[in-house]
C-alpha cells in the first residue's frame, strides 16, 4: 500500500457519522495515541489526557451527553480528549489555563484525526456536548476538562466534501 502524503490525508479528511462494527486493530490504536502524544504544546506542558472508551454503556452515556448524537455510541472506540488547564497555568498563568491548554489539546485532536484517516479509519470531531455530563459519565477528576469527543471506526459511509470559503476571503498577504 502506497503511503499518502500529509497533504493528501488533510484533503481526504471528512466528518463521518456512521461506523462499521469491525474492531480497530490494537496497532492502529497505538499509532493514533502516539500521534496524539506527539502534538505540539506551549512550553512542552502536554496538558492533555486521553480516555479510550470501548464500553458500550459509557459510549452511550457520552452519546447522551453529546445531545443524543447516537453515532457516538455506534463507533467501536470513542476517544475523549481532555485538557488539564492547571498544567499549562503553572508556567503561563491565566493565558495558559484559558488558551494554551485548549490550543494544545486541539492540536492533539487534529493529530488523532489525521492519523485515523491515514489508517483507513474515520472520525468526527464532536464538540457539541454537555461538559459536566461527559465528565460525570467518565468519572473525570476535577482538574480535567473534556474538550472533544472523537468516535473512531471503519467508515460506514463515504462522507462528503463540505464547501470551503475561497482563499481570497480568508487570507490576507502583508508584503
Amino acid at each position: 500500500m502506497e503511503r499518502k502524503s500529509a497533504y493528501e490525508v488533510i484533503l481526504e479528511r471528512r466528518s463521518i457519522r456512521s461506523f462499521r462494527s469491525d474492531p480497530i486493530p490494537k496497532e492502529h490504536l497505538g499509532k493514533i495515541l502516539t500521534a496524539a502524544q506527539r502534538a505540539p504544546s506551549a512550553g512542552n506542558r502536554q496538558p492533555w489526557h486521553f480516555y479510550v472508551v470501548r464500553n458500550y454503556e459509557l459510549k452511550q452515556a457520552l452519546a447522551e451527553a453529546a445531545f443524543d448524537q447516537e453515532f457516538v455510541a455506534q463507533a467501536p472506540v470513542v476517544i475523549v480528549v481532555c485538557a488539564d488547564p492547571e498544567r499549562s497555568a503553572v508556567r503561563y498563568g491565566e493565558r495558559g489555563k484559558t488558551l494554551y491548554s485548549i490550543q494544545d489539546t486541539a492540536s492533539a485532536v487534529m493529530n488523532i484525526w489525521l492519523t485515523v484517516v491515514e489508517l483507513g479509519l474515520a472520525s468526527c470531531w464532536v464538540g457539541a456536548f454537555d461538559e459536566a455530563r461527559a465528565a460525570k459519565a467518565l468519572s473525570l477528576p476535577s482538574h480535567l476538562r473534556p474538550v472533544a469527543i472523537l468516535p473512531v471506526g471503519f467508515p460506514g459511509e463515504q462522507g462528503r466534501i463540505t464547501p470551503r470559503r475561497p482563499l481570497e476571503e480568508i487570507v490576507t498577504f502583508l508584503d
